[in-house]
């Protein structure tokens, strides 16, 4: 018995060959094929397995291997230069004076615009009807979703959306930036609310989201141009400040996710 003990006890550990494989055929799933000979997960395949820096197969890569990166991974590639040159800007910029107002990139690239609204008051104020016969286009199709298709999603984003801005918007109070180009046929009326970030378009993408979703590919491309030329017009009257607006694009198509998930959850406890 003490023989065969001592003969199971040397049994030798099976062999393990890390091999290469090119960069176009590894698995982004699989975290570019992180190699891991640890011993004691082989014997025991529940234990967790953390890539080691010295097994990565990172470190065996040619310049083949590094161009095919950029060639078969370009978005993470664009996302690790911006990260630097950030970096750099970050570092590198002087901070706004308290006493000084905001930077803002988007009322440098219309100012153009904003000097023809100053000079012609008429045309501010018919823009401004449009984008509130936009608005109310929004609110039409996002409330006949459900009225009338019997489909909620879009609904219950939309109250995702502005209960979460009401509360972002409360909790920071913006300043009106300079030169801010107010009307009586804004929506809402004269703006007399500035909140971040921007439900105006936020309440466009959901919409956009919604009509894609049902193939409507024509009204969801007239929902997206007329967006956009919302907002040129929001920063051409400093309506919004950037951040506003680009965010409100990440909240539009945010809260409209987790109204799916909501939805598919709620039709889960439905059936039990």
């Amino acid at each position: 018995m003490n023989g065969t003990d001592n003969n199971l006890h040397q049994r030798p550990t099976p062999q393990t060959t890390t091999i290469f494989k090119p960069l176009n055929t590894i698995s982004i799933n699989n975290n570019f094929n992180l190699k891991n000979n640890n011993k004691n997960n082989i014997s025991n395949p529940k234990t967790p397995t953390y890539p080691s820096l010295i097994d990565a197969s990172v470190l065996r890569w040619t310049k083949t291997d590094v161009f095919d990166v950029f060639k078969y991974h370009p978005v993470p590639c664009f996302f690790a230069v911006s990260f630097l040159f950030f970096m750099g800007v970050e570092y590198t910029l002087r901070m706004i004076p308290a006493s000084a107002p905001p930077f803002d990139i988007g009322f440098v690239a219309t100012g153009y615009l904003h000097q023809v609204l100053v000079a012609c008051p008429k045309l501010n104020t018919v823009l401004a009807g449009l984008n509130t016969v936009f608005v109310g286009m929004q609110t039409a199709y996002i409330i006949g979703t459900l009225v009338i298709e019997g489909r909620p999603r879009a609904t219950v984003a939309a109250l995702f959306m502005f209960t979460c801005r009401g509360i972002l918007g409360y909790s920071t109070q913006l300043p009106l930036p300079e030169g801010f180009l107010g009307s009586g046929a804004d929506f809402p009326v004269g703006n007399v609310s500035f909140l971040f970030y921007s439900g105006h378009v936020a309440g466009s993408v959901i919409a956009s989201l919604d009509m894609r979703r049902m193939h409507r590919w024509e009204l969801a491309f007239l929902f997206d141009t007329l967006n956009v030329l919302q907002v040129v017009r929001l920063l051409s009257t400093r309506g919004q400040y950037t951040i506003d607006l680009a965010i409100g694009v990440g909240a539009g198509m945010l809260f409209d996710s987790l109204a799916g998930k909501y939805m598919k959850n709620a039709m889960g406890r439905e059936k039990i």
